[in-house]
């Protein structure tokens, strides 16, 4: 018995959006609090029958892409392969799409899907697949409600098209991959870089293509009014601001952790865990944006199991938190107070090791040092500390 056909979901989300307004690219916009591309891989990323997801961006959208990545659950993360650059057309940046997924051997049969349309449901994602296993290229379209006219270059009515044959056209759109793939290279070939819709371009490479029942939610958003009536495209996302603060006392030893790195020292530091006072102030300075406690709230130094443990794993923890409430980590900020070690040659390396630890992109990582000019217990070099804040987004419905 031979085995089902992997399925992938190839995202476009490079265009521009210039009808939706000013202000981010409009797959970036927030709707009800999360991103318009966040809604779509979300649902994509937690059907059971979807094996691969790779979308293609705009080249200059490196960030934006990076925030929407960052707060998916790890389920979805996990079948996301790297984005791929789009190009000048939608049909041009389908075709980079696919050349991707034939690179990454990913799939037998593709839906390819707008990424301005992020109220698909589950089940409609069911019909695209059981409609490309029966018929190998399957659009979804709903019944059309207005009259329609065709009319001429002056205005005059041409032809009034019966009403019960015509459907409006949706995404996610199925074929199967080695089909899809050879009609965008003879398209290619020809010179038609017009197709606005992967299934007319099927069509015009000579594959009988099948309409299935879409969903009337499953709209795309385009104009400003869209995103209004959707929810919003700033709503309801509060910023929080929460601060840390972490000092231990210096022991015998040979080396200290500072910012998830292991530095040598003449001196190490008592503590219950590593000890790495950078990481436990970011931890708290989350935790209290949360508004969820302290670090020893979650993992108390009276249980035993938490000795000597990494502290990325509390900052991994806290981090985890601001997204299983929907939010966003905008910045993690910390100083460290010592007379030593030095900072400056480790400082690159504990801003990617926080980066790895709280799964957010190293731009958004910030270390300084600085001494006390030989005052406190930190200028007679009994202790070092760090003091931290974090900044972050959560959905008004859950600040």
């Amino acid at each position: 018995m031979s085995a089902e056909p992997r399925i992938a979901a190839l995202i476009v989300a490079a265009g521009r959006g210039a009808r939706a307004g000013t202000g981010d690219p409009k797959q970036y916009r927030l709707v009800g609090g999360a991103s318009v591309l966040g809604r779509v891989l979300a649902v994509f990323g937690t059907h059971a029958a979807i094996d691969r997801i790779l979308v293609v961006t705009h080249p200059d959208d490196g960030d934006f892409y990076a925030r929407v990545v960052a707060v998916l659950d790890p389920p979805a993360r996990e079948k996301l392969a790297s984005p791929v650059p789009g190009g000048a057309t939608r049909q041009a940046s389908v075709a980079r799409g696919l050349v991707r997924l034939a690179e990454l051997g990913a799939a037998g049969i593709v839906l390819v899907h707008d990424a301005a349309r992020p109220f698909l449901s589950p089940a409609l994602i069911d019909r695209a697949i059981a409609a490309t296993q029966e018929t190998g290229a399957a659009i979804p379209g709903v019944a059309v409600v207005d009259t329609v006219k065709r009319v001429d270059e002056t205005g005059r009515v041409v032809e009034t098209p019966p009403r019960a044959s015509l459907r409006a056209v949706q995404t996610p759109q199925g074929f199967r991959f080695a089909s899809l793939l050879e009609a965008h290279r003879a398209a290619a070939d020809a010179g038609r870089e017009d197709f606005t819709d992967d299934g007319a371009l099927m069509e015009w490479a000579g594959h009988p293509v099948t309409v299935f029942e879409g969903e009337a939610g499953n709209i795309k958003l385009t104009r400003p009014e869209d995103f209004a009536a959707a929810g919003g495209e700033e709503a309801r996302m509060i910023t929080r601001l929460g601060t840390g603060f972490d000092v231990h006392a210096f022991t015998e030893g040979d080396h200290v952790w500072l910012g998830g790195v292991r530095i040598h020292h003449e001196r190490g530091v008592l503590a219950h865990s590593d000890g790495d006072v950078v990481l436990h102030a970011l931890t708290d300075a989350l935790l209290g944006a949360l508004a969820e406690g302290d670090i020893g709230t979650h993992f108390p130094p009276s249980d035993p199991k938490w000795k000597s443990a990494s502290s990325d794993r509390f900052l991994a923890f806290a981090a985890e938190r601001v997204r299983a409430r929907g939010g966003v980590i905008d910045l993690l900020d910390a100083t460290i107070l010592a007379e030593a070690p030095k900072v400056g040659p480790h400082r690159e390396a504990m801003r990617e090791a926080i980066a790895r630890a709280a799964d957010v992109p190293v731009a958004r990582v910030s270390i300084k040092a600085t001494t006390t000019e030989r005052l406190g217990f930190t200028g007679r070099r009994e202790g070092i500390a760090a003091q931290a804040a974090a900044t972050i987004r959560l959905p008004e419905e859950h600040a």
